[in-house]
C-alpha cells in the first residue's frame, strides 16, 4: 500500500468540521450566515465604491480589490463545504484538490500583499500628506496591485506543481474542510522534504515582508500620531489602526501556526480551527473593520439605497 503511486488516488475525502450530526448541521448554519455575511458586506463596499466618483482614490482603489479578493477567497472553500453537507457527499477529485488548493492559497497571498499596499498607503496619506498624490499615482497603484497578482501565481504554481509531483497512499482521507497543503503532505507516501523546505523559505518570505511591512508603516503612523494635539484625534486615529492591526495578527497568527511549524506537532482540530480563521473569519470582518465603519463608505452606501428606492418608487409610480 505505501508503494500506491499517484495514479491510484483519483479522488479524495474531505471528512469536514465534525463527524457529529448535532455539530454538523450548528456549524452548517454558521457557515452559511458567515458566508453570506462575507459575500454582502464586500459586494455593497465594491457597489459603493463603484458608483460614487468621491472614493475614486487610492485608498478605495485598494480595499475594492480587497473586498473583491476576500469574496474570491471564501467562495473557493465555504460553497464546497456547504454543498457537501446538503449532498451528504465528501469526495472531491485529485485534479479538483489541487485546483482548489491552488485558488485558496492565491488569495491567501493576495490578501497579504494587499494588507501591505494599503498600510503603506496610509503612511504616505498620513506622515507624507502634502506629498499623497504624487506619490500615489494611479500608475503606482495599478502596479502595485498587478505586481501582486503576478506573485501570487507565479508563488502557488510553484507549490502546486511540487504537490503534483507527489505520490498518494491508499487512504486519501483529508481531516479538513478543504485542500490545505498540510493534511495532504500527510497523506503523501514520497519524500516531502522540498515541499516543507520551499514552504519555509519561499513561501516564508513571501508572508513575513509584506508582515514586516504592514507592521513598520502602522509604528511611522503611530508616532505620526502620537505628534497630533487634539486627544480626540489621537483616539480615533489609534482605535483605527488597532482595529487594523487585530486583522493583521489574527489573519498572520493563524498563518504562521498552520504553515511555518513541523508536520508532526499538528493535529486536525487545531489546523481546522486555525484555518476557519483565515480563511472565513478574516474576510468577513475585513469589510467591517476597513471600510463598513468608515463614513465616506457608509455615505455612498446611503447614497446608493437612498437612489434604489427613488428609482422603485417611480417604477410603482
Amino acid at each position: 500500500m505505501r508503494g500506491a503511486n499517484q495514479s491510484s488516488v483519483s479522488e479524495f475525502l474531505l471528512l469536514g468540521l465534525s463527524r457529529q450530526p448535532q455539530q454538523q448541521q450548528l456549524l452548517f448554519m454558521l457557515f452559511l450566515s458567515m458566508y453570506l455575511a462575507t459575500v454582502l458586506g464586500n459586494l455593497l463596499i465594491l457597489l459603493a465604491i463603484s458608483m460614487d466618483s468621491r472614493l475614486h482614490t487610492p485608498m478605495y482603489f485598494f480595499l475594492s480589490n480587497l473586498s473583491f479578493v476576500d469574496v474570491c477567497f471564501s467562495s473557493t472553500t465555504v460553497p464546497k463545504t456547504l454543498a457537501n453537507h446538503i449532498l451528504g457527499s465528501e469526495t472531491i477529485s485529485f485534479s479538483g484538490c489541487l485546483t482548489q488548493m491552488y485558488f485558496v492559497f492565491m488569495f491567501v497571498d493576495m490578501d497579504n500583499f494587499l494588507l501591505a499596499v494599503m498600510a503603506y498607503d496610509r503612511f504616505v496619506a498620513v506622515c507624507h500628506p502634502l506629498h499623497y498624490l504624487t506619490k500615489m499615482t494611479p500608475q503606482l497603484c495599478a502596479l502595485l496591485v498587478s505586481g501582486s497578482w503576478v506573485i501570487a501565481n507565479l508563488d502557488v504554481l510553484l507549490h502546486t506543481l511540487l504537490m503534483a509531483r507527489l505520490s498518494f497512499c491508499a487512504d486519501n482521507a483529508i481531516p479538513h474542510f478543504f485542500c490545505d497543503a498540510t493534511p495532504l503532505l500527510k497523506l503523501s507516501c514520497s519524500d516531502i522534504y522540498l515541499n516543507e523546505m520551499m514552504i519555509l523559505i519561499e513561501a516564508g518570505l513571501i508572508m513575513i515582508a509584506p508582515f514586516v511591512c504592514i507592521l513598520v508603516s502602522y509604528i511611522l503612523i503611530t508616532c505620526a500620531v502620537w505628534r497630533v494635539p487634539s486627544t480626540k484625534g489621537r483616539w480615533k486615529a489609534f482605535s483605527t489602526c488597532g482595529s487594523h492591526l487585530a486583522v493583521v495578527f489574527l489573519f498572520y497568527g493563524t498563518i504562521i501556526f498552520l504553515y511555518f511549524n513541523p508536520l508532526f506537532s499538528h493535529s486536525a482540530e487545531t489546523d481546522i480551527a486555525a484555518a476557519v480563521m483565515f480563511t472565513v473569519v478574516t474576510p468577513m470582518l475585513n469589510p467591517f473593520i476597513y471600510s463598513l465603519r468608515n463614513k465616506d463608505i457608509r455615505g455612498a452606501l446611503g447614497k446608493v439605497v437612498a437612489m434604489k428606492f427613488f428609482l422603485l418608487n417611480n417604477e410603482m409610480g
